[in-house]
């Protein structure tokens, strides 16, 4: 069976950090060819700008478009999208736009993410995530019924400031993200 795995990071937040690093290791060893798109350019306080952050949107998926166009998604059995933060509206967008089927994993969704959201997966956010509030992830994941894994204190990064608790916190998330890549399609969600 060809499966493809799509990693699509964050303002920031690139393919080698541990949540998209670890990810793509475990689909890789889950038989997943890895395919990273890598964006930038994002303009400064997007946090705190919608202007900002809707042109940080279109700039990245006009990048993906670049960077994806010529890969055969057809010549593909199973398309596996792993995303983080505004990666995960790009991943979302660019599926829809191409009526892609896929799975995801969705780490730290923004809002807007939402909008977009079709296709299969299971979210992950942090309950002190500074991007976007608990309960917009919460009512997103609820509507579209995606479940969803609250991480504790967990900030954008799913980081507490606490090392080892960060370290368990890791390894948990981890433990989900490989079952979810290895087919458990039976997931609830949970507070870590």
């Amino acid at each position: 069976m060809k499966k493809l795995a799509v990693i699509f990071p964050g303002v920031g937040y690139h393919t080698d950090k541990p949540l998209l690093y670890y990810s793509k290791k475990l689909a890789a060893e889950s038989g997943y060819m890895i395919k990273e798109v890598s964006y930038g350019n994002f303009p400064k306080g997007m946090r705190d700008s919608r202007e900002k952050l809707e042109k940080a949107f279109f700039g990245a998926l006009e990048q993906t478009e670049e960077i994806l166009k010529d890969v055969d998604f057809g010549g593909y059995e199973e398309i596996l999208f792993i995303s983080k933060s505004v990666g995960t509206a790009v991943a979302s967008a660019y599926g829809q736009k191409h009526h892609l089927k896929t799975r995801n994993v969705y780490y730290t969704p923004v809002g807007d993410s939402f909008r977009f959201m079709e296709q299969p997966g299971i979210a992950f956010t942090g309950s002190k995530d500074d991007w976007v509030p608990l309960d917009t992830v919460e009512q997103g994941c609820r509507q579209g019924g995606f479940p969803l894994y609250v991480v504790r204190e967990g900030n954008h990064s799913l980081e507490t400031g606490a090392v080892k608790q960060d370290l368990k916190n890791l390894e948990e998330i981890m433990e989900i993200t490989e079952a979810y890549i290895r087919g458990n399609n039976t997931m609830t969600g949970r507070w870590l």
